[in-house]
């Protein structure tokens, strides 16, 4: 006889328990579970139990809450545990228009992502719109009025002030007004604040660069951001720290209207700083004066004197029209038709090709550019990057103004820096070009180079007989206030007067000095190249020597060891007993 346990639940006909046999055990566990519940209130009822459905129920909303929860817990631990890892720049606005971080070429932090807020204001739900105003201003001084009433008097949610800090976002929270809510934004900060602000240049609230190198890298810099990782530039903070210092320093102090430095590397072209005098606050670019915002790396056109001397010699010696022996008459003011080109320093005599660079002599280089012609002169200039925009990856970079025709008389004043207007950049990338060799490789802020192979302008002959002379000139030159002790630079100094109301007037000049350390050793040696322009000082000499040099032989001095560049004491000279 079967005895029947009213404890045991057992379908009625024609209910089917669920399938098992087809389904993975996970399924089959759920079913299961799921057909019990449905009819563990069925099983209290049939028995007369009514405690037993309140236990079953309590029993069911305990599990469902258990369940919720630990699906929280480990959707938390995933996200703190489990999620990719990346750089500074993982942003924490869902949704938003991510960039990476950037960063020097050591890693330290040049710009980066925060959350800020907009202030969101529904007019329907603010209780007293003018207590309201009242109370917003106190919070946010800098908020517009005018927007503010516009927002507060209108009839729909409109955003009121974009951009809040976290602190600036809990004072208005803190006013527990009706109305008021906040959305997050993801919003591009210097935490530099003007350092390397020309050469970081900003992005805007849409996540798109508009200048600098977050223009020119810009999908680069939001592909690394969607990968969590940091963008690299070739910037050193600390020779770009070291180069604002000094050159803020001569500036201010020459009063200056403006000022440039940049430090490269010759044998890669990599930018390690990039200075341009005035700057501005990065985090405030709308504020900044046109003077202020103005790279003048890039942007603005100097005839740069007599550092071109250095290109036109280097031009006369690479195709055999002259060596450093060369006899080159000096001794009288050289006549083109009607025009007479004399010396600053003059010294009235025949002068060796080394004497004419020492010397710094007009005469001697006008002639070299008259004797090689047009063609070859023009040639080059051209593999020079004299007569284009310096290759770079910076869109601001600018052609240079150059003459229409090369007549003897238009070629001689180019031979001492006349007659043509090129910017910084340019006489940087030219002038390391001249020291490394004689390859021309783009300029470049990407952390490694352009990787570019270049094109040889001079030979490497040519190139060693650069530098010998310009480490000639900073011993016995006019560039010996660039001297740093145990560094061997070298270099050329040079001075200009602007064109005022169509005359060149000499209370208006740029001072500036192109040099290399250190400028011995074979090609492959490691060395820099340092340009440093003053423009238009107001005070004391205008000469470069005189007030770009000293900046030169300081930076070099500061940064040596941070570059690795060893210096090496050389012994007196014994002296010969007579």
């Amino acid at each position: 006889m079967t005895v029947h346990d009213p404890r045991v639940f057992r379908p009625a006909p024609g209910v089917a328990r669920p399938l098992t046999s087809t389904v993975s055990p996970w399924l089959r566990w759920m079913g299961e579970a799921v057909w019990f519940v449905e009819h563990a209130f069925e099983r209290a009822r049939a028995d007369a139990r009514p405690e037993e459905d309140t236990r079953v129920r309590i029993f069911l909303i305990r599990m469902v809450f258990i369940a919720v929860f630990s699906l929280l817990a480990l959707g938390a631990a995933n996200a703190a545990l489990l999620a990719p890892r990346g750089g500074h720049g993982a942003s924490a606005v869902a949704g938003a228009l991510q960039r990476a971080d950037l960063t020097d070429r050591n890693g330290s932090l040049l710009a980066t992502n925060i959350t800020h807020y907009g202030l969101y204001i529904d007019p329907s739900e603010v209780w007293d719109r003018d207590a309201a105003f009242r109370q917003i201003r106190r919070a946010l001084p800098g908020i517009s009025a005018t927007r503010l009433r516009r927002v507060l008097d209108g009839d729909r949610r409109l955003i009121a002030q974009p951009g809040l800090t976290p602190a600036e976002r809990q004072a208005v929270h803190a006013l527990a007004l009706g109305g008021v809510s906040f959305e997050p934004e993801d919003r591009r900060v210097y935490p530099l604040n003007s350092s390397a602000a020309h050469l970081i240049g900003t992005a805007d609230s849409g996540g798109q660069g508009v200048s600098g190198a977050e223009l020119a890298f810009n999908d680069a810099i939001r592909e690394a951001g969607a990968k969590g990782e940091d963008f690299a530039l070739s910037v050193d903070l600390r020779v770009q720290g070291v180069l604002e210092n000094e050159l803020g320093a001569v500036a201010s102090e020459v009063g200056a209207k403006g000022a440039v430095g940049v430090v490269a590397d010759a044998r890669t072209g990599e930018i390690l700083g990039m200075a341009s005098w005035p700057g501005y606050d990065a985090n405030r670019r709308g504020q900044a004066s046109d003077n202020a915002a103005l790279n003048r790396v890039t942007s603005a056109h100097y005839e740069m004197g007599s550092v071109f001397k250095t290109f036109t010699i280097a031009a006369a010696i690479d195709t055999g029209l002259a060596d450093l022996d060369t006899m080159i008459d000096a001794s009288q003011a050289y006549m083109i038709g009607n025009r007479r080109i004399q010396d600053f320093h003059a010294t009235n005599k025949i002068l060796t090709l080394e004497e004419v660079y020492l010397h710094s002599s007009n005469i001697g280089t006008s002639r070299l550019a008259v004797q090689m012609g047009a063609d070859t002169m023009r040639s080059y200039f051209t593999k020079l990057g004299l007569l284009d925009a310096a290759p770079i990856e910076l869109k601001e970079s600018a052609r240079p103004r150059r003459p229409h025709d090369w007549s003897d008389s238009t070629r001689a004043s180019m031979s001492f820096g006349y007659g043509i207007m090129i910017t910084p950049l340019q006489m940087t990338a030219a002038t390391v070009a001249l020291v490394n060799g004689g390859i021309y490789r783009p300029l470049s802020l990407r952390r490694g180079g352009a990787g570019s192979e270049g094109h040889r302008v001079v030979s490497a002959e040519t190139s060693a007989a650069m530098r010998e002379l310009m480490r000639a000139n900073v011993l016995r030159g006019s560039g010996g206030q660039a001297d740093a002790e145990g560094l061997r630079v070298g270099g050329k100094t040079g001075s200009a007067n602007k064109l005022v109301n169509g005359r060149y007037d000499p209370s208006h000049g740029v001072g500036s000095f192109a040099a290399v350390f250190p400028a011995d050793g074979p090609d492959d040696t490691q060395r820099y190249v340092i340009f440093v322009l003053i423009d238009e000082p107001s005070q004391g000499s205008r000469l470069g020597g005189a007030v770009a040099a000293p900046v030169v032989g300081r930076v070099a001095d500061r940064i040596a060891g941070f570059l690795g560049v060893r210096r090496r004491i050389d012994p007196p000279a014994p002296v010969v007993a007579r």
